[in-house]
Protein backbone atom coordinates (compact mmCIF):
# COMPACT_ATOMS: atom_id res chain seq x y z
CA UNK A 1 0.00 0.00 0.00
CA UNK A 2 1.53 3.42 -0.91
CA UNK A 3 2.59 5.13 2.30
CA UNK A 4 2.18 8.71 1.45
CA UNK A 5 -0.60 11.08 0.69
CA UNK A 6 -3.97 10.16 2.32
CA UNK A 7 -3.63 7.16 4.04
CA UNK A 8 -5.30 5.60 6.69
CA UNK A 9 -4.29 5.39 10.18
CA UNK A 10 -1.61 2.89 11.69
CA UNK A 11 -3.37 0.04 14.00
CA UNK A 12 -1.80 -2.66 16.12
CA UNK A 13 1.77 -3.42 15.84
CA UNK A 14 2.05 -0.17 14.32
CA UNK A 15 0.72 -1.25 10.87
CA UNK A 16 -2.00 1.13 8.71
CA UNK A 17 -4.80 -0.97 9.08
CA UNK A 18 -8.00 -0.45 7.21
CA UNK A 19 -9.83 -3.05 8.82
CA UNK A 20 -9.63 -1.37 12.11
CA UNK A 21 -10.38 1.41 10.87
CA UNK A 22 -13.83 0.25 9.88
CA UNK A 23 -14.92 -1.24 12.73
CA UNK A 24 -13.86 1.58 14.50
CA UNK A 25 -15.84 3.78 12.11
CA UNK A 26 -19.01 2.23 12.36
CA UNK A 27 -19.11 1.62 16.07
CA UNK A 28 -18.54 5.49 16.59
CA UNK A 29 -21.39 6.52 13.79
CA UNK A 30 -23.99 3.87 15.60
CA UNK A 31 -22.87 4.82 19.39
CA UNK A 32 -25.19 7.51 20.13
CA UNK A 33 -27.96 6.41 18.27
CA UNK A 34 -27.68 2.14 18.47
CA UNK A 35 -24.83 2.35 21.45
CA UNK A 36 -25.74 -1.81 21.49
CA UNK A 37 -25.04 -1.85 17.77
CA UNK A 38 -21.90 0.01 18.31
CA UNK A 39 -20.44 -2.33 20.90
CA UNK A 40 -21.29 -5.99 18.64
CA UNK A 41 -19.64 -3.97 15.46
CA UNK A 42 -16.52 -3.22 18.46
CA UNK A 43 -16.73 -7.28 19.35
CA UNK A 44 -16.65 -8.24 15.42
CA UNK A 45 -13.26 -10.31 15.31
CA UNK A 46 -13.77 -11.40 11.59
CA UNK A 47 -14.87 -7.93 9.87
CA UNK A 48 -13.59 -8.57 6.45
CA UNK A 49 -16.43 -11.32 6.44
CA UNK A 50 -18.86 -10.13 9.18
CA UNK A 51 -18.78 -6.51 8.15
CA UNK A 52 -22.06 -6.74 6.03
CA UNK A 53 -24.36 -7.12 8.97
CA UNK A 54 -22.73 -4.25 10.55
CA UNK A 55 -22.98 -1.61 7.74
CA UNK A 56 -26.94 -2.83 7.75
CA UNK A 57 -27.27 -1.44 10.74
CA UNK A 58 -26.24 1.84 9.92
CA UNK A 59 -28.79 2.51 7.67
CA UNK A 60 -31.05 0.53 9.91
CA UNK A 61 -30.75 2.68 13.13
CA UNK A 62 -31.27 5.81 11.29
CA UNK A 63 -34.68 4.87 9.29
CA UNK A 64 -37.30 5.21 12.41
CA UNK A 65 -35.87 9.03 12.71
CA UNK A 66 -34.31 11.93 10.31
CA UNK A 67 -32.47 13.05 13.06
CA UNK A 68 -30.50 9.55 13.99
CA UNK A 69 -30.13 9.13 10.30
CA UNK A 70 -27.85 12.89 10.62
CA UNK A 71 -26.01 12.10 13.93
CA UNK A 72 -25.15 8.48 12.05
CA UNK A 73 -24.01 10.70 9.12
CA UNK A 74 -22.55 13.64 11.20
CA UNK A 75 -20.62 11.10 13.84
CA UNK A 76 -19.29 8.66 10.86
CA UNK A 77 -17.80 11.49 9.09
CA UNK A 78 -16.23 12.99 12.18
CA UNK A 79 -14.74 9.23 12.66
CA UNK A 80 -12.97 9.02 9.74
CA UNK A 81 -11.81 12.82 9.87
CA UNK A 82 -10.39 12.45 13.07
CA UNK A 83 -8.42 8.95 12.22
CA UNK A 84 -7.96 9.32 8.76
CA UNK A 85 -3.90 10.86 7.65
CA UNK A 86 -2.13 12.80 5.58
CA UNK A 87 1.63 11.92 4.88
CA UNK A 88 3.69 14.25 3.56
CA UNK A 89 6.83 13.31 0.79
CA UNK A 90 9.24 13.75 3.35
CA UNK A 91 7.42 11.22 6.07
CA UNK A 92 5.40 13.98 8.47
CA UNK A 93 1.97 12.89 9.16
CA UNK A 94 -1.07 15.08 9.78
CA UNK A 95 -4.67 15.10 10.40
CA UNK A 96 -6.85 14.67 7.35
CA UNK A 97 -8.00 18.30 8.00
CA UNK A 98 -4.48 19.37 6.89
CA UNK A 99 -4.47 17.74 3.87
CA UNK A 100 -5.96 20.25 1.96
CA UNK A 101 -3.94 23.11 3.29
CA UNK A 102 -0.30 21.72 3.09
CA UNK A 103 2.23 23.75 1.46
CA UNK A 104 1.58 24.11 -2.88
CA UNK A 105 4.77 22.85 -4.23
CA UNK A 106 3.99 22.89 -7.92
CA UNK A 107 1.28 25.32 -9.25
CA UNK A 108 -1.43 23.51 -11.77
CA UNK A 109 -1.93 25.31 -14.96
CA UNK A 110 -5.10 25.00 -17.08
CA UNK A 111 -4.97 23.68 -20.64
CA UNK A 112 -8.47 23.86 -22.30
CA UNK A 113 -9.88 22.45 -25.77
CA UNK A 114 -12.52 23.22 -27.67
CA UNK A 115 -14.49 20.96 -29.49
CA UNK A 116 -15.59 21.80 -33.10
CA UNK A 117 -19.02 19.55 -33.64
CA UNK A 118 -22.86 20.15 -33.11
CA UNK A 119 -23.83 19.73 -29.97
CA UNK A 120 -25.32 16.33 -29.84
CA UNK A 121 -28.93 14.98 -29.27
CA UNK A 122 -29.71 12.62 -26.59
CA UNK A 123 -29.22 9.14 -27.04
CA UNK A 124 -28.74 6.39 -25.04
CA UNK A 125 -26.38 3.09 -25.81
CA UNK A 126 -28.09 0.21 -25.49
CA UNK A 127 -27.85 -3.30 -27.43
CA UNK A 128 -25.34 -2.16 -29.90
CA UNK A 129 -27.75 1.21 -30.90
CA UNK A 130 -28.34 4.68 -29.80
CA UNK A 131 -31.75 5.20 -28.82
CA UNK A 132 -32.92 7.82 -29.36
CA UNK A 133 -36.76 9.30 -29.79
CA UNK A 134 -39.45 6.64 -29.36
CA UNK A 135 -37.40 4.16 -28.92
CA UNK A 136 -35.26 5.18 -26.37
CA UNK A 137 -38.78 6.57 -24.43
CA UNK A 138 -40.48 2.66 -24.61
CA UNK A 139 -37.12 1.45 -23.33
CA UNK A 140 -37.25 3.68 -20.54
CA UNK A 141 -40.94 2.70 -19.93
CA UNK A 142 -39.47 -1.28 -20.65
CA UNK A 143 -37.36 -0.94 -17.76
CA UNK A 144 -40.28 1.43 -15.64
CA UNK A 145 -42.60 -2.22 -15.92
CA UNK A 146 -39.69 -4.39 -15.25
CA UNK A 147 -39.17 -2.40 -12.20
CA UNK A 148 -35.04 -1.75 -13.20
CA UNK A 149 -35.70 1.81 -12.03
CA UNK A 150 -37.87 4.20 -9.96
CA UNK A 151 -40.68 5.66 -11.84
CA UNK A 152 -39.06 9.01 -10.76
CA UNK A 153 -36.21 8.00 -12.53
CA UNK A 154 -38.41 7.22 -15.78
CA UNK A 155 -39.94 10.47 -15.60
CA UNK A 156 -36.89 12.75 -14.86
CA UNK A 157 -35.32 10.99 -18.40
CA UNK A 158 -38.18 11.47 -20.19
CA UNK A 159 -38.27 15.25 -18.91
CA UNK A 160 -34.51 15.35 -20.02
CA UNK A 161 -35.46 13.87 -23.28
CA UNK A 162 -38.04 17.10 -24.25
CA UNK A 163 -35.68 19.57 -22.96
CA UNK A 164 -32.64 18.83 -24.98
CA UNK A 165 -31.54 22.52 -24.14
CA UNK A 166 -31.01 21.53 -20.96
CA UNK A 167 -28.09 19.30 -21.90
CA UNK A 168 -24.92 21.56 -22.49
CA UNK A 169 -25.96 23.34 -18.71
CA UNK A 170 -25.41 26.95 -19.96
CA UNK A 171 -23.73 28.48 -16.66
CA UNK A 172 -22.26 26.12 -15.16
CA UNK A 173 -18.88 23.63 -14.99
CA UNK A 174 -18.84 20.02 -14.34
CA UNK A 175 -15.76 19.13 -12.17
CA UNK A 176 -15.42 15.54 -12.88
CA UNK A 177 -12.98 13.86 -10.53
CA UNK A 178 -11.88 10.29 -11.95
CA UNK A 179 -12.40 11.65 -15.49
CA UNK A 180 -11.74 8.78 -17.20
CA UNK A 181 -13.75 6.67 -15.35
CA UNK A 182 -16.17 4.08 -16.73
CA UNK A 183 -19.08 5.25 -14.49
CA UNK A 184 -18.20 8.97 -15.21
CA UNK A 185 -20.59 11.93 -17.17
CA UNK A 186 -17.45 13.17 -19.18
CA UNK A 187 -17.97 12.05 -22.67
CA UNK A 188 -21.88 12.37 -22.69
CA UNK A 189 -21.87 16.05 -20.81
CA UNK A 190 -18.93 17.09 -23.83
CA UNK A 191 -21.11 15.52 -26.54
CA UNK A 192 -23.53 17.64 -25.34
CA UNK A 193 -21.44 20.29 -25.15
CA UNK A 194 -21.00 20.95 -21.54
CA UNK A 195 -17.99 22.55 -20.12
CA UNK A 196 -16.30 20.13 -17.96
CA UNK A 197 -13.42 20.73 -15.66
CA UNK A 198 -11.40 17.04 -15.49
CA UNK A 199 -9.02 15.89 -12.80
CA UNK A 200 -7.38 12.38 -13.48
CA UNK A 201 -4.18 10.53 -12.84
CA UNK A 202 -0.50 11.73 -14.95
CA UNK A 203 -1.10 8.85 -17.64
CA UNK A 204 -0.55 10.12 -21.01
CA UNK A 205 -2.51 7.26 -22.86
CA UNK A 206 -5.49 8.41 -20.40
CA UNK A 207 -5.16 11.99 -21.50
CA UNK A 208 -4.63 11.61 -25.12
CA UNK A 209 -8.19 9.77 -25.73
CA UNK A 210 -9.78 12.24 -23.16
CA UNK A 211 -8.12 14.84 -25.74
CA UNK A 212 -9.91 13.92 -28.79
CA UNK A 213 -13.08 12.88 -27.04
CA UNK A 214 -12.72 17.09 -26.46
CA UNK A 215 -11.71 17.75 -29.34
CA UNK A 216 -14.39 15.65 -31.51
CA UNK A 217 -17.36 16.71 -29.00
CA UNK A 218 -19.37 20.12 -29.04
CA UNK A 219 -18.14 20.86 -25.46
CA UNK A 220 -15.08 22.84 -23.62
CA UNK A 221 -12.74 20.75 -21.33
CA UNK A 222 -10.19 22.35 -19.11
CA UNK A 223 -7.27 19.50 -17.84
CA UNK A 224 -4.62 20.14 -15.15
CA UNK A 225 -1.51 21.05 -16.32
CA UNK A 226 1.64 20.54 -13.83
CA UNK A 227 5.56 20.21 -13.78
CA UNK A 228 5.55 19.11 -17.62
CA UNK A 229 2.60 16.59 -17.43
CA UNK A 230 -1.24 16.66 -17.42
CA UNK A 231 -3.21 15.20 -14.95
CA UNK A 232 -2.96 15.61 -11.04
CA UNK A 233 -3.50 12.83 -8.31
CA UNK A 234 -6.22 13.06 -5.27
CA UNK A 235 -4.07 11.61 -3.13
CA UNK A 236 -1.00 13.61 -3.15
CA UNK A 237 -1.67 16.89 -4.67
CA UNK A 238 -4.95 17.95 -2.67
CA UNK A 239 -3.64 21.28 -2.15
CA UNK A 240 -2.79 22.13 -5.51
CA UNK A 241 -5.83 20.79 -7.02
CA UNK A 242 -7.86 22.85 -4.49
CA UNK A 243 -6.13 25.89 -5.43
CA UNK A 244 -6.89 25.01 -9.25
CA UNK A 245 -10.44 25.16 -8.92
CA UNK A 246 -11.01 27.55 -6.93
CA UNK A 247 -9.65 29.57 -9.89
CA UNK A 248 -12.82 28.81 -11.52
CA UNK A 249 -15.49 31.34 -11.75
CA UNK A 250 -18.58 29.30 -10.69
CA UNK A 251 -21.27 27.65 -10.50
CA UNK A 252 -19.41 24.63 -10.10
CA UNK A 253 -20.45 21.28 -9.41
CA UNK A 254 -17.84 19.15 -7.82
CA UNK A 255 -18.80 15.07 -9.10
CA UNK A 256 -17.02 12.23 -7.63
CA UNK A 257 -15.96 9.21 -9.77
CA UNK A 258 -12.58 8.34 -8.94
CA UNK A 259 -12.07 4.57 -8.06
CA UNK A 260 -9.36 2.13 -7.11
CA UNK A 261 -9.15 -1.07 -5.25
CA UNK A 262 -9.08 -1.98 -2.33
CA UNK A 263 -8.12 0.00 0.79
CA UNK A 264 -7.10 2.94 -1.81
CA UNK A 265 -10.74 2.93 -2.69
CA UNK A 266 -11.45 4.40 0.95
CA UNK A 267 -8.69 6.61 0.53
CA UNK A 268 -10.16 8.33 -2.56
CA UNK A 269 -13.45 8.49 -1.05
CA UNK A 270 -11.94 10.53 1.88
CA UNK A 271 -9.09 12.33 0.14
CA UNK A 272 -12.76 13.94 -2.23
CA UNK A 273 -14.74 14.61 0.63
CA UNK A 274 -11.67 16.65 1.98
CA UNK A 275 -11.97 18.92 -1.52
CA UNK A 276 -15.25 19.00 -1.15
CA UNK A 277 -15.40 20.24 1.98
CA UNK A 278 -12.92 22.93 1.72
CA UNK A 279 -14.59 24.37 -1.85
CA UNK A 280 -18.07 24.29 0.09
CA UNK A 281 -16.57 25.97 3.26
CA UNK A 282 -14.43 28.64 0.88
CA UNK A 283 -17.68 29.43 -1.62
CA UNK A 284 -21.70 29.08 -2.11
CA UNK A 285 -21.73 28.43 -5.27
CA UNK A 286 -20.76 24.35 -5.64
CA UNK A 287 -23.12 21.26 -5.39
CA UNK A 288 -21.93 18.03 -4.84
CA UNK A 289 -22.73 14.84 -7.45
CA UNK A 290 -22.42 11.38 -6.29
CA UNK A 291 -23.05 8.16 -7.76
CA UNK A 292 -24.01 5.74 -5.13
CA UNK A 293 -23.81 1.92 -5.70
CA UNK A 294 -26.58 -0.26 -5.87
CA UNK A 295 -25.57 -2.95 -4.00
CA UNK A 296 -25.77 -1.46 -0.29
CA UNK A 297 -28.43 -1.17 2.08
CA UNK A 298 -31.13 1.39 1.33
CA UNK A 299 -34.30 2.50 2.92
CA UNK A 300 -37.21 2.15 0.38
CA UNK A 301 -40.94 3.46 0.27
CA UNK A 302 -43.83 0.88 0.93
CA UNK A 303 -45.03 0.83 -2.83
CA UNK A 304 -41.40 -0.99 -3.48
CA UNK A 305 -42.30 -3.07 -0.74
CA UNK A 306 -45.57 -4.14 -2.44
CA UNK A 307 -44.59 -4.73 -5.82
CA UNK A 308 -41.30 -6.87 -4.68
CA UNK A 309 -44.16 -9.06 -2.50
CA UNK A 310 -46.14 -9.24 -5.41
CA UNK A 311 -43.37 -10.43 -7.71
CA UNK A 312 -42.37 -12.83 -5.28
CA UNK A 313 -45.53 -14.52 -5.11
CA UNK A 314 -46.07 -15.41 -8.96
CA UNK A 315 -42.35 -15.71 -9.30
CA UNK A 316 -41.36 -18.46 -12.13
CA UNK A 317 -38.93 -19.68 -9.78
CA UNK A 318 -41.84 -20.69 -7.05
CA UNK A 319 -41.82 -24.51 -7.58
CA UNK A 320 -38.62 -24.90 -6.58
CA UNK A 321 -38.15 -22.90 -3.44
CA UNK A 322 -39.29 -25.42 -1.10
CA UNK A 323 -36.37 -27.59 -2.42
CA UNK A 324 -33.89 -24.48 -2.27
CA UNK A 325 -34.76 -24.14 1.22
CA UNK A 326 -34.23 -27.32 1.94
CA UNK A 327 -31.03 -27.81 0.99
CA UNK A 328 -29.42 -24.35 1.69
CA UNK A 329 -31.38 -24.72 5.72
CA UNK A 330 -33.60 -21.74 4.66
CA UNK A 331 -30.89 -19.16 2.66
CA UNK A 332 -31.41 -19.61 -0.40
CA UNK A 333 -34.26 -18.06 -2.40
CA UNK A 334 -35.51 -15.65 0.53
CA UNK A 335 -37.73 -13.25 0.04
CA UNK A 336 -37.17 -9.66 -0.83
CA UNK A 337 -39.35 -7.99 2.26
CA UNK A 338 -41.54 -9.13 4.66
CA UNK A 339 -44.61 -7.23 4.89
CA UNK A 340 -44.45 -4.11 7.55
CA UNK A 341 -44.45 -0.61 8.07
CA UNK A 342 -42.28 2.00 5.56
CA UNK A 343 -39.93 1.80 4.98
CA UNK A 344 -38.56 -1.69 4.07
CA UNK A 345 -34.96 -2.37 3.48
CA UNK A 346 -33.32 -3.29 0.60
CA UNK A 347 -30.26 -4.92 1.33
CA UNK A 348 -28.04 -6.09 -1.60
CA UNK A 349 -24.56 -5.50 -0.53
CA UNK A 350 -22.68 -8.65 -2.46
CA UNK A 351 -20.12 -9.57 0.14
CA UNK A 352 -17.06 -9.96 -2.13
CA UNK A 353 -16.72 -6.18 -3.09
CA UNK A 354 -15.54 -6.16 0.27
CA UNK A 355 -15.63 -3.76 3.62
CA UNK A 356 -13.42 -1.16 2.28
CA UNK A 357 -15.45 0.02 -0.97
CA UNK A 358 -18.82 -0.32 0.83
CA UNK A 359 -17.37 2.12 3.93
CA UNK A 360 -16.20 4.79 0.46
CA UNK A 361 -19.51 4.56 -0.61
CA UNK A 362 -21.07 4.76 2.66
CA UNK A 363 -18.81 8.00 3.56
CA UNK A 364 -20.26 10.18 0.23
CA UNK A 365 -23.86 9.01 1.12
CA UNK A 366 -23.06 10.56 4.88
CA UNK A 367 -21.40 13.38 3.18
CA UNK A 368 -24.77 14.23 1.38
CA UNK A 369 -26.77 14.26 4.26
CA UNK A 370 -24.46 16.33 6.35
CA UNK A 371 -24.34 18.93 3.33
CA UNK A 372 -28.38 18.69 2.72
CA UNK A 373 -28.38 19.62 6.44
CA UNK A 374 -26.51 22.70 5.92
CA UNK A 375 -28.32 23.81 2.63
CA UNK A 376 -25.23 22.78 0.27
CA UNK A 377 -27.16 21.36 -3.04
CA UNK A 378 -26.49 17.41 -3.70
CA UNK A 379 -27.07 15.20 -6.78
CA UNK A 380 -27.15 11.81 -4.92
CA UNK A 381 -27.80 9.14 -7.22
CA UNK A 382 -28.64 5.17 -7.58
CA UNK A 383 -26.47 3.60 -10.22
CA UNK A 384 -27.59 0.22 -11.84
CA UNK A 385 -25.62 -2.84 -11.54
CA UNK A 386 -23.25 -1.95 -14.58
CA UNK A 387 -20.38 -4.78 -16.00
CA UNK A 388 -17.39 -2.40 -14.87
CA UNK A 389 -13.92 -3.60 -15.58
CA UNK A 390 -13.74 -3.87 -11.77
CA UNK A 391 -16.63 -6.13 -11.41
CA UNK A 392 -15.72 -8.35 -14.15
CA UNK A 393 -12.23 -9.05 -13.06
CA UNK A 394 -13.90 -10.38 -10.26
CA UNK A 395 -14.74 -14.00 -11.69
CA UNK A 396 -17.59 -15.06 -9.21
CA UNK A 397 -18.97 -11.65 -9.46
CA UNK A 398 -19.09 -10.97 -13.28
CA UNK A 399 -20.64 -14.52 -13.55
CA UNK A 400 -23.64 -13.68 -10.65
CA UNK A 401 -24.47 -10.79 -12.91
CA UNK A 402 -24.52 -13.22 -15.72
CA UNK A 403 -27.04 -14.90 -14.17
CA UNK A 404 -28.87 -12.12 -12.36
CA UNK A 405 -31.63 -11.49 -15.17
CA UNK A 406 -33.28 -14.96 -13.78
CA UNK A 407 -34.14 -13.08 -10.51
CA UNK A 408 -35.33 -9.88 -12.47
CA UNK A 409 -32.39 -7.84 -12.20
CA UNK A 410 -30.90 -6.19 -15.31
CA UNK A 411 -27.15 -5.34 -15.40
CA UNK A 412 -26.34 -2.57 -17.82
CA UNK A 413 -23.27 -1.95 -19.62
CA UNK A 414 -21.22 0.71 -19.08
CA UNK A 415 -22.07 2.95 -21.76
CA UNK A 416 -25.58 2.75 -20.81
CA UNK A 417 -24.96 3.39 -17.33
CA UNK A 418 -22.82 6.64 -17.83
CA UNK A 419 -25.42 8.04 -20.17
CA UNK A 420 -28.49 7.51 -17.89
CA UNK A 421 -26.74 8.73 -14.80
CA UNK A 422 -25.51 12.00 -16.53
CA UNK A 423 -29.00 12.52 -17.57
CA UNK A 424 -30.21 11.98 -14.57
CA UNK A 425 -27.76 14.50 -13.06
CA UNK A 426 -28.70 17.35 -15.75
CA UNK A 427 -32.19 16.82 -14.23
CA UNK A 428 -31.07 17.29 -10.72
CA UNK A 429 -28.83 19.82 -12.19
CA UNK A 430 -31.54 22.35 -13.65
CA UNK A 431 -34.86 21.03 -11.46
CA UNK A 432 -33.42 20.51 -7.93
CA UNK A 433 -32.62 16.93 -6.50
CA UNK A 434 -34.68 15.79 -3.77
CA UNK A 435 -34.72 16.82 -0.18
CA UNK A 436 -36.04 15.16 2.75
CA UNK A 437 -35.51 15.88 6.56
CA UNK A 438 -35.78 11.50 6.05
CA UNK A 439 -32.29 10.94 4.48
CA UNK A 440 -33.84 7.61 2.84
CA UNK A 441 -36.47 8.94 0.94
CA UNK A 442 -34.06 11.66 -0.82
CA UNK A 443 -31.52 8.60 -1.46
CA UNK A 444 -34.99 6.36 -3.19
CA UNK A 445 -35.79 9.34 -5.61
CA UNK A 446 -34.47 8.56 -9.13
CA UNK A 447 -32.70 5.31 -8.07
CA UNK A 448 -32.01 2.81 -11.25
CA UNK A 449 -31.07 0.02 -9.22
CA UNK A 450 -31.42 -2.59 -11.85
CA UNK A 451 -34.05 -4.32 -10.18
CA UNK A 452 -32.36 -5.25 -6.68
CA UNK A 453 -35.27 -3.49 -4.79
CA UNK A 454 -38.30 -4.54 -6.23
CA UNK A 455 -37.30 -8.15 -7.18
CA UNK A 456 -38.87 -11.00 -5.67
CA UNK A 457 -36.00 -12.38 -3.59
CA UNK A 458 -32.95 -11.18 -0.84
CA UNK A 459 -30.47 -10.60 -3.45
CA UNK A 460 -27.82 -12.93 -1.46
CA UNK A 461 -30.05 -15.16 -1.07
CA UNK A 462 -30.14 -15.38 -5.02
CA UNK A 463 -26.61 -14.78 -5.89
CA UNK A 464 -25.11 -18.65 -5.26
CA UNK A 465 -27.83 -19.73 -7.62
CA UNK A 466 -27.08 -16.71 -10.33
CA UNK A 467 -23.55 -17.38 -9.80
CA UNK A 468 -24.25 -21.19 -11.56
CA UNK A 469 -26.55 -19.96 -14.09
CA UNK A 470 -24.00 -17.17 -14.98
CA UNK A 471 -20.83 -19.05 -15.10
CA UNK A 472 -20.99 -19.79 -18.78
CA UNK A 473 -22.05 -16.59 -19.79
CA UNK A 474 -19.23 -14.93 -17.54
CA UNK A 475 -16.65 -17.06 -19.31
CA UNK A 476 -17.99 -16.55 -22.75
Amino acid sequence: MDSTGVVVPRGEGDRRSSTALGRAVTADALSAVDPVGAEAALRENDWRSGYAGHLRRLVQAGLGSGDDAARIATDGLASLWSRMRVVTATGAEAPLAEAVGQPVHHALATRTITGTAAPAPFTLPFGGRRLAGEALLEQVALWEERGALEPSAAEAVREVAAHPEWLALPGRRVVVLGAASEMGPLQALLEWGAEVIAVDLPRRDLWRRLENLARGSAGVLHLPDGAGETGADLLHDLPAIRQWLAGFEGPLVLGNYAYADGATNLRLSLATDALACALTDARDDVTLSYLATPTDVFGVPEEVVTTSIEAYEHSRLRAMRPLAKALSAGRLLQRNYRPGPEPGIADAVIPQQGPNYLLAKRAQRWRATVARKASVPVSLLVAPPTRTRSVTKNRALAAAYGGAHHFGVDVFAPATSNVLMAALLVHDLVTGSAVSDEPWRAEAVKAVHGGLWRGPYAPRSALGIALLLGWGVSRG
